[in-house]
């Protein structure tokens, strides 16, 4: 009986609609997903409303204690040994005539110095002979040593010997009963240590006075509060006043910028997740060093710098800075000298300066990329030259890449799109040299695989009589292959998915290099190493010289070390990284290498091995071999018919023998007019060459073929 008759007279069977219930639950999951607020951002907006009532609540006192009302606020008593101590390392600033000098009103961007450090606990200076000894003791006073010692923290504070400080002057404002200009600044200072790769990072807080040009303020570690309630008790007393009504409406500013910040929903989590390494608070005293130009003369070049119209200035002098960081909580003085600053427009330029040429560097790169891959596109030419030459500079330009993006990010400016062009065209230039290494891998595998052996023969046992035994049949569970199973499959079989699985996990490598400054100067090293060396390597193996242009190679290394030489040996570069003296010695290396490809291309490829090492096992494609013919004297004498052209091939064609040596083989016997591959399969030579032209395999038996 059919199916259909069975159904005959039975209600049809609707199809079963699914329920809304997971669906329901789907959508409001995913709605939780994306109006989900997490537990980070809740206790950013609580600590949020705990810093807009702390600032409600100190601003309320100093303005009471301002007014001379009843105040909780109390200003701590001036140390008088403070001043004769710094004034032994420094001198304080003086009001100049304005007609002859000047100081920098503006000192908005970066200072690096060096700094000296000194250890002016009681014990050490009993052994000390410092002539301000006497002015370290009464400063220190009766400090208890247990606690100083417990301010310390993890970070090794007397092996530092450099400084970098970011400065934000803010334009000072006009305060009612003040007489004096007073400019608010703030930033961080940056305490770096030769033998690591970390910072101290320090928060600073504090004022500018413009008449004399002398800042004073606090630096505290990231994550403890500053507060600039008590700058007034360490300024000059002349000036403790006019300070304190100044930060009056800093306080107010404040305020404001949290209550909108909260009102507009803006949370910031990672200002409110500081984490301090140390305990130790430092007072900041600082000297800007005067210029010989006249007042109006250096607010023309500030105009100018901050709203630039093309218009003549005198010439910029260089900002020069002197300080003192003073801790009396951790027994610590840092002498600051001769740091120099750079003003953060000035900045702006040199950064947009560096992203043009090296845009333009990448962009000589990618020319020279291009025409090389024109001249070696043919597998002839592909096999010449060496897969990791070219995966090397892939994975640097990758590091470039990433490398740049962060700096733009970092940067977070007008800088940061100027940035972008070296990114995109050392993005552009990267995906050219991978896509050309898998390229060349395709081409290389059949030639580089080893061909495996001949299976043995089975040999089959004798059967023995049947016997009447009763056997059991079990039947075999089939179970699939599993996912993992699969994809190790895939991995080995496919070339390209290895090399880009590398590269995923090199890549991965590569994030955790850009962000360790120790890693990054050992990826350089090794990377750079790599350039021409795979080359030289793979041309003495193969017995041949490779495919690569001198252009190509001289030009590529002038490129490359541009960026290399200009962080490593420029000590003013825009990241500030050290000088490096080993990386000369590594551009000698590499153009060597250079040098050494010419030379193999010149002289052949082991011409600076010993003869027993420089043999190459090359395949003979010109063996002697007898006729085929079956009578010896009949007039159409062959060796046989081409594989390629099916046409039968003469030792003594003249035709043949005029194309042969109009070829690549130039001036040759007779015996070259044929070519016996390695799997037995024979050509004319001059098909064979334009054979491998395309293809590095035998047509016949697909087997790969050695370079003719």
């Amino acid at each position: 009986m059919d199916r259909n008759d069975e159904n005959d007279g039975q209600p049809a069977r609707l199809p079963q609609q699914r329920s809304s219930v997971p669906s329901f639950l789907f959508l409001i999951f995913m709605l939780f997903i994306l109006t989900n607020h997490t537990g980070d951002e809740f206790l950013a907006r609580n600590h949020y409303q705990d810093a807009l009532q702390s600032l409600n609540y100190q601003l309320s006192n100093f303005t009471a204690w301002l007014n001379g009302t009843e105040s909780n606020f109390t200003m701590p008593d001036r140390n008088a040994a403070a001043t004769p101590l710094v004034g032994s390392f420094m001198s304080f600033g003086s009001r100049l005539n304005p007609q002859w000098a000047s100081y920098f009103s503006n000192v908005t961007g970066f200072a690096h110095g060096e700094i000296d450090f000194f250890n002016i606990t009681l014990p050490s200076l009993g052994s000390a002979n410092y002539p301000w000894r006497t002015h370290a003791e009464t400063f220190m006073g009766d400090t208890n040593m247990t606690d100083l010692v417990s301010h310390f923290g993890s970070w090794n504070w007397t092996g530092s010997d450099k400084i970098s400080w970011s400065i934000m002057d803010r334009a000072p404002i006009s305060v009612k009963g003040v007489t004096e200009k007073i400019a608010m600044v703030h930033g961080r200072i940056d305490v770096r240590h030769p033998a690591t790769s970390d910072d101290m990072k320090l928060d600073f807080e504090g004022v500018h006075f413009l008449a004399n040009g002398s800042i004073y303020g606090f630096a505290q570690p990231t994550g403890r509060h500053i507060d600039i309630r008590y700058i007034p008790a360490f300024v000059p007393e002349a000036f403790q006043n006019d300070t304190a009504r100044t930060i009056e409406p800093e306080l107010m500013s404040r305020v404001n910028k949290v209550k909108d910040m909260i009102d507009a929903g803006v949370i910031d989590q990672d200002s409110t997740n500081g984490e301090s390494r140390g305990g130790c608070g430092f007072s900041v005293y600082a000297q800007i060093a005067p210029s010989e130009i006249p007042v109006r003369d250096m607010e023309d070049l500030e105009d100018e710098l901050q709203k630039p119209t093309g218009r003549w200035t005198v010439k910029r002098p260089p900002l020069k800075l002197n300080g003192v960081l003073l801790s009396r909580e951790c027994g610590i003085l840092y002498n600051l000298h001769d740091a120099e600053g750079l003003r953060s427009q000035l900045f702006f330029r040199k950064v947009a300066t560096y992203a043009g040429i090296s845009a333009f560097v990448y962009l000589v790169q990618l020319l020279l990329l291009s025409r090389q891959v024109d001249r070696s596109r043919t597998p002839a030419g592909l096999s010449r030259v060496s897969l990791w030459t070219f995966l090397t500079q892939s994975i640097v330009d990758s590091v470039s890449f990433a490398g740049h993006i962060t700096f733009a990010i970092i940067a977070n400016g007008r800088p940061s799109l100027s940035l972008v062009a070296p990114a995109f065209v050392a993005c552009v230039l990267f995906a050219f040299e991978s896509q050309h290494a898998i390229l060349i891998n395709q081409v290389q595998a059949p030639e580089d695989a080893v061909v495996p052996p001949p299976p043995r023969p089975v040999q089959q046992e004798p059967s023995l009589p049947s016997q009447d035994v009763p056997t059991t049949t079990t039947v075999p569970q089939s179970t699939g292959p599993t996912f993992l199973s699969l994809l190790f499959r895939h991995i080995r079989s496919d070339p390209q998915a290895r090399i880009w699985l590398g590269m995923f996990f090199f890549l991965t490598f590569i994030v955790r290099v850009i962000v360790t400054p120790s890693l990054a100067l050992v990826f350089v090293a090794s990377m750079y190493s790599l350039f021409w060396l795979p080359q030289i390597v793979r041309s003495v193996k193969k017995g041949r010289s490779s495919a690569l242009t001198a252009e190509y190679l001289i030009g590529t290394s002038f490129c490359r070390l541009f960026h290399a030489l200009y962080f490593l040996t420029c000590p003013k570069n825009v990241l500030d990284v050290e000088p490096r003296r080993w990386m000369w010695y590594l551009a000698i290396f590499i153009f060597l290498q250079v040098a050494v490809i010419l030379l193999q291309q010149r002289f052949g490829p082991a011409f600076f091995l010993p003869k027993r090492f420089a043999r190459a096992q090359v395949h003979d494609y010109h063996p002697a071999l007898p006729l085929s013919a079956a009578d010896p004297e009949a007039p159409d004498e062959s060796l046989g018919d081409c594989a390629i052209c099916m046409e039968a091939i003469h030792t003594e064609d003249e035709k043949q023998l005029e194309h042969v040596t109009g070829g690549l083989l130039r001036n040759v016997g007779a015996r070259r007019s044929y070519s016996l591959a390695p799997c037995q399969h024979l050509f004319h030579t001059e098909c064979l060459e334009k054979w491998l032209a395309i293809k590095n395999i035998c047509p016949h038996c697909r087997r790969p073929l050695p370079p003719l």
